[in-house]
């Protein structure tokens, strides 16, 4: 069996990441005391995917939250104006936004006793964290039992260790089935334009020693009519409580392809990332990332000077295109409204 990728933790009063901007090609971890630094790195997609930001950011509101820290402007500013900090920085993964309220909530908890505060801080993310990983294995657990023996299936962007802190999601379930020996290969969306699939999930796949096969995101549709897939799993960054799923941008063509092919559409994620408060896909912030990321390749440009792009982060694959939502909790099928709800109220239980 394949040890964990670990790819973010506390020591020694340091936040430590693995700076995903410099994969494959350097493999550099990054030390920290400063939650402004931890923010830059999630702006910048240094540190990404829904539960690792979530992770993140409490670990930076910890930082944040040190003795020494807030004395000068209180405890309660502090705090406040953390939260605010962290929650300006990616608006579409709702891990982020419950991750800062946990820590915020334990905060108050503690209030009277500044130091005791600052442990409980950290105390609140080790437990986000620790939490996560087990959804991880969870998930992984439960997607594997989809699969048949002799399966290929079809990914898109990352959903490993990378992007959640623990064995993946989507790449989770993967994992979980070559360790079954029911996979038999997976095909790699590119995912356009920052290429997280060509750089990370090929990245983790070879570490893990899963046999797989890069594609350009406009080749999936071929592979389906050819027959070559018998399932797609993605990943998730928020899920409506219709079960509608902001993902990676590309996703919802995938759905369509999938759909007409008769492909089995998974999405393996947590129940950090159902947000039940969102309605439908429509209640959903999508993310605008800059036009630099889509005109230029590292540091050449390929669309010429002037022209205009526009560079959504992610789309919004309705839940009717869903064949099921993979959660720790097992496996929710349609219809989502009440199935998803289900699995909030046995979290809350």
């Amino acid at each position: 069996m394949a040890s964990d990728l670990e790819v973010i933790g506390w020591r020694e009063g340091k936040l430590w990441f693995l700076d995903q901007r410099l994969l494959p090609a350097e493999e550099r971890i990054v030390e920290t005391e400063e939650p402004e630094e931890v923010c830059r790195a999630l702006k910048s997609l240094a540190i990404r995917g829904a539960p690792l930001i979530g992770i993140a950011a409490a670990y930076g509101m910890a930082l944040g939250l040190r003795s020494g820290m807030w004395e000068e402007e209180g405890l309660g500013s502090r705090l406040e104006r953390l939260a605010t900090l962290f929650l300006s920085t990616r608006p579409t993964a709702v891990n982020l936004f419950k991750a800062v309220d946990r820590v915020r909530r334990s905060v108050f908890a503690h209030r009277g006793s500044g130091e005791n505060a600052a442990e409980a801080a950290l105390r609140e993310a080790r437990m986000i964290h620790e939490e996560e990983q087990a959804m991880c294995r969870g998930i992984a657990d439960h997607g594997a039992n989809l699969l048949s023996p002799g399966s290929v299936v079809l990914t898109h962007c990352n959903s490993g260790a990378l992007a959640t802190g623990g064995i993946g999601t989507a790449l989770g379930v993967i994992r979980r089935a070559w360790e079954r020996g029911t996979l038999r290969h997976v095909y790699m969306n590119e995912t356009r334009p920052l290429l997280q699939g060509a750089r990370l999930t090929a990245w983790e796949l070879g570490k893990l020693g899963i046999p797989a096969t890069l594609i350009v995101d406009s080749a999936s549709a071929f592979l389906m009519q050819g027959g070559r897939v018998h399932a797609v799993i993605v990943g998730a960054d928020r899920i409506a409580a219709n079960g509608d799923t902001a993902n990676k941008i590309g996703t919802y063509a995938l759905a369509l392809a999938a759909h007409h092919h008769g492909i089995p559409f998974y999405v393996a994620a947590p129940t950090s990332t159902i947000d039940l408060a969102a309605r439908a896909g429509k209640d959903i912030p999508i993310e605008v990332r800059s036009e630099e990321e889509l005109v230029m390749l590292g540091s050449k440009r390929v669309a010429p000077e002037g022209t205009a792009a526009y560079n959504p982060a992610f789309d919004v694959t309705p839940g009717s295109l869903i064949t099921a939502i993979v959660t720790e909790r097992g496996v929710v099928r349609p219809p989502y409204t009440a199935s998803l709800a289900a699995t909030e109220e046995r979290v809350q239980a």
